[in-house]
């Protein structure tokens, strides 16, 4: 991910609530705004989604690596993207990569139900056993193919890819409702825009929001050993 702050310095004798204010700050000096989604983001722990490896750096605003080569978002991003949906309380919405449940977490405090994929089976379990320390219990899992979205359950209101799609997603922008909302990374390599896709009626309204950075979104399950 590419970050979009300078980074927060933590120390290791620093309080666990004085870093989560801290980054909290930064979040609304970066134009985050939602209340809604800033109180989420307060109560979701991310020490509890990222590898013990790294548990100094929980709360810093930087992306961090998981298993299977995969990573957990800078909260910054976390934070642009969820507000980008401007998400209500009574939304279904798809995420597309569950990877280490955090984004899913966030979701799952704001909406009605959150159905969210996997390729990896692991991270899912793992994912899923978090949410259960957490009580969270409006989130629906599947092991399988995000390219292929959840067309039984479509349509969404808001659809969340959390990996770069290399090209316009037009199987995923089908199981949008009329008026429904997309947001993901879309290009190649370096190359990546965060896109906002609004779906009017048989066309799509397409917002840039800015550079970033994403692990690409790969078709299929994956074969872990």
């Amino acid at each position: 991910m590419i970050d979009k702050s300078a980074g927060i310095d933590e120390s290791a004798d620093e309080a666990p609530q004085t870093r989560i204010e801290r980054l909290l700050t930064s979040l609304k000096a970066q134009g985050i705004a939602d209340e809604r989604l800033l109180h989420a983001l307060e109560y979701t722990p991310r020490d509890l989604f990222v590898p013990d490896l790294f548990l100094d750096r929980s709360w810093e605003d930087s992306a961090i690596p998981i298993n299977c080569g995969q990573t957990i978002s800078q909260p910054y991003i976390v934070a642009l993207m969820t507000q980008a949906l401007k998400l209500e309380g009574r939304h279904r919405v798809l995420e597309i990569g569950t990877g280490s449940g955090y984004q899913t977490a966030i979701l799952s405090r704001l909406v009605r139900y959150v159905y969210t994929i996997e390729r990896y089976r692991s991270l899912m379990v793992e994912a899923e056993t978090r949410h259960k320390r957490l009580m969270l219990e409006n989130i629906i899992y599947r092991f399988g193919d995000g390219w292929e979205g959840w067309p039984e359950q479509a349509p969404f209101d808001r659809i969340l890819v959390t990996a770069a799609l290399p090209e316009e997603p037009l199987p995923l922008l089908a199981q949008l409702k009329n008026n429904g909302i997309m947001v993901g990374p879309q290009g190649r390599g370096s190359v990546q825009r965060l896109l906002r896709y609004t779906r009017k009626d048989d066309s799509y309204l397409t917002e840039d929001l800015g550079e970033v950075r994403f692990v690409p979104l790969i078709a299929g399950v994956a074969k872990e050993a």
